[in-house]
């Protein structure tokens, strides 16, 4: 018995840079539809059950309606609080009831509360919108079918899933040092001292950022780092830059948000080292994470970071489609 898990973030791909840019509005209806050619895709491949969190939008409930025909659906057993802690806690509970692989449908920030909840089930990552550097952007179908091939053991898990990077926060207290948070694609200090409505978007407030990956290719914080120093997923060091307020000889013009492209001054750009510890003290601030910010800190208060190579095994879907041609792995002769 192969079982997938799935989890479908409701709220993303509507936060307030849908208002303040042209970035893509993603409905539920659009979700139902995209959740459905993923189930699809992993039938198709020989999984014979999907474990799937429940949520307050009902995607994954319509999703599934009349889908019990052609593979086993179950759903877990789990209050819904309307927070990041549901993908957290449905993570922790597919990884405890024993998924081979998840599917997420959500961003950047969906995928972080997954590698909160488990760090040790390969994901595969689809994109519902369009400010994220982490998840695919690819058709349900091929999602599925690649998620179920490394679920079904079909292909090398170590090619097609290799572990990402993350950086973990943390921050100290009684003379120790607790793990708080981490992110898998940005940590951002925000100048601003209060959460708000999260999403960052205004790179006015931002002093510092550090990258697990800076891809010329993406929308947001991330497309900072690209078009200067790309580093990719399977790069081991990071990036770390300095933002200068003011825009002088130094900077770059990025889309910060579909739709707008700013210049952003640079004060210095350096490789993030593996393992380092980054104190951050300047307080008061705010801690982003992956896009939104997370984390106040007040007078006083300091946290570390540190990046390492021990985040969640990630599904790539083209290497592994290809793969899956290569060795003719469907083909029946």
């Amino acid at each position: 018995m192969t079982t997938v898990g799935i989890i479908a973030n409701p709220s993303a791909g509507k936060d307030i840079r849908r208002l303040i840019s042209q970035s893509r509005f993603v409905s539920n209806q659009e979700k139902v539809n995209l959740l459905q050619r993923v189930i699809k895709g992993l039938s198709g491949v020989g999984v014979n059950e999907v474990l799937l969190m429940p949520d307050s939008g009902h995607i994954a409930q319509e999703a599934v309606s009349n889908l019990q025909e052609i593979i086993s659906v179950k759903f877990l057993e789990m209050t819904i609080l309307n927070s990041e802690q549901d993908t957290i806690t449905a993570a922790k509970l597919m990884q405890k009831q024993g998924v081979s692989a998840i599917v997420t449908l959500g961003g950047d920030g969906t995928n972080r509360a997954v590698a909160l909840g488990t760090c040790e089930v390969p994901i595969m990552p689809l994109s519902t919108g369009t400010n994220n550097v982490f998840p695919f952007l690819i058709e349900g179908t091929l999602a599925g079918m690649a998620a179920g091939t490394v679920a079904c053991h079909l292909v090398d898990k170590e090619l097609c899933a290799p572990r990402c990077k993350k950086m973990s926060v943390y921050k100290s207290r009684n003379m120790a040092m607790d793990l708080v948070d981490m992110a898998l694609v940005d940590i951002a200090i925000s100048t601003e001292t209060y959460v708000g409505a999260r999403a960052i978007w205004d790179i006015n407030t931002v002093s510092e950022i550090f990258l697990a990956v800076a891809k010329p290719d993406s929308i947001g914080l991330s497309s900072i780092g690209g078009l200067t120093n790309p580093i990719s997923a399977t790069d081991s060091h990071g990036l770390h830059i300095e933002i200068e307020k003011q825009i002088g000889s130094k900077y770059v013009s990025a889309p910060l948000t579909a739709g707008n492209i700013a210049k952003v001054g640079i004060k210095s750009i350096s490789n993030m080292v593996p393992d380092h510890a980054y104190v951050i003290k300047k307080t008061p601030c705010t801690i982003a994470l992956d896009g939104e910010r997370s984390i106040p800190l007040r007078d006083g208060d300091s946290i570390t970071i540190i990046l390492t190579g021990d985040g969640p095994p990630v599904i790539d879907p083209h290497k592994t489609l290809k793969i899956v041609g290569q060795n003719k792995v469907y083909f029946k002769d």
